[in-house]
């Protein structure tokens, strides 16, 4: 169960730096040419959607690897299920079915993080 997790959570944990970070760092220009849907928020709204991919990306690893409070891994998880549901629910709101599949499987894979990180406990 511990090698699923770093698995999962691992491959989470990269999807989540690399999506977050990009929402941090890019000009809002750059962002609304990458992801169209960023012109139907805010600018801080996805600066702060990112630094919540980011903070639970590295939750995801570092209580796991520092050994310090490693439920806190559970509750990351738990967090990023929630993230990729909203994204969802943006998507279905913009009729882009077709993007509604990568938030349906990051949120399945939280979940299963979630799963695995209660029964490595």
């Amino acid at each position: 169960m511990t090698v699923a997790y770093w698995i999962v959570g691992g491959l989470l944990a990269l999807t989540y730096l690399a999506s977050g970070g990009i929402k941090i760092a890019l000009p809002a220009d750059k962002l609304l040419a990458m992801w169209p849907w960023t012109g139907d928020l805010r600018l801080r709204t996805v600066r702060v959607i990112g630094t919540l991919e980011v903070l639970g990306a590295l939750g995801l690893v570092l209580p796991r690897l520092t050994g310090i409070a490693e439920w806190l891994s559970v509750a990351a998880a738990a967090g990023l299920v929630v993230i990729p549901l909203g994204g969802l629910a943006l998507h279905v709101r913009r009729g882009e079915g077709s993007q509604t599949v990568p938030n349906g499987v990051l949120a399945v894979l939280a979940a299963v993080a979630v799963w695995l990180g209660v029964a490595t406990l």
